[in-house]
């Protein structure tokens, strides 16, 4: 049994079911989440008393469980998640599959991202590429998976799956530049998101992405647009070439 900490027979918060540190952490704050709305307070009065009480010996808690708190609480300051409960069942989902956790590498300060709209932002399309892009592809089902876990609004995924026409299997790259469409709106505010958020260089930098991948995502978005000929398409990119 790894953690046997129990507050009542019939509470499930800590009980011998659960299995890591990270599942206990959000099982507390499922519990907490529907006592913080209310009166605190009360909801705390009003839980029933312990059947059995413990002395400290027999209650186990985890040595990392300090180091979890702390990074949990620095990843939702940082990513600012509209619903906080649906975040963190993803967060500690993926924290014990050990996969890419859907935390934004900075807070976005910029006033156009502070309002309450679940739509798509640069540090949250930067998310899912770190979390997507590992694959050429990926399912439909996981990405509609990462893209609830971010709290991003269903209705702007299903418009860009639309635009794109993508089946079951999904090209990232192709994904992606939608993605970067829906951001900027023309082309070439499009390819500025795209490779600001690609790049390796220092922000502020030459935000320098690989040539391939700057061919990929213009022309999948040039067709998309479908104002742009393909001989004009080829003129401007045989013209970047040089400077490769």
């Amino acid at each position: 049994m790894a953690y046997s900490y129990q507050t009542n027979k019939n509470d499930g918060v800590f009980s011998e079911h659960t299995k890591s540190p990270h599942m206990c952490v959000f099982n507390f704050l499922c519990l907490f989440s529907t006592c913080w709305p209310t009166n605190y307070s009360a909801c705390i009065s009003a839980m029933p008393l312990p059947d059995t009480l413990y002395c400290a010996e027999q209650i186990n808690i985890p040595p990392e469980l300090p180091d979890i708190l702390k990074n949990f609480a620095k990843a939702a300051i940082r990513t600012q998640p509209m619903d906080l409960l649906a975040w963190s069942a993803a967060y500690f989902n993926d924290l014990a599959k050990g996969e890419c956790l859907p935390v934004k590498d900075r807070l976005e300060i910029d006033a156009t991202t502070q309002k309450m709209d679940p739509s798509l932002t640069p540090g949250l399309l930067k998310t899912l590429h770190k979390q997507l892009s590992s694959r050429k592809t990926c399912s439909k089902e996981e990405l509609q998976a990462k893209w609830k876990g971010l709290c991003l609004s269903p209705n702007q995924l299903d418009t860009l799956l639309s635009l794109g026409g993508f089946d079951s299997e999904i090209d990232w790259i192709e994904f992606f530049a939608l993605g970067c469409s829906a951001l900027g709106g023309t082309l070439l505010s499009s390819m500025k998101f795209a490779c600001e958020i690609l790049t390796n260089d220092e922000e502020g930098g030459a935000a320098r992405i690989p040539f391939d991948t700057f061919v990929q995502i213009y022309t999948f978005l040039a067709h998309l647009d479908g104002d742009v000929l393909q001989e004009h398409i080829d003129i401007f990119l045989n013209s970047l070439e040089p400077q490769v």
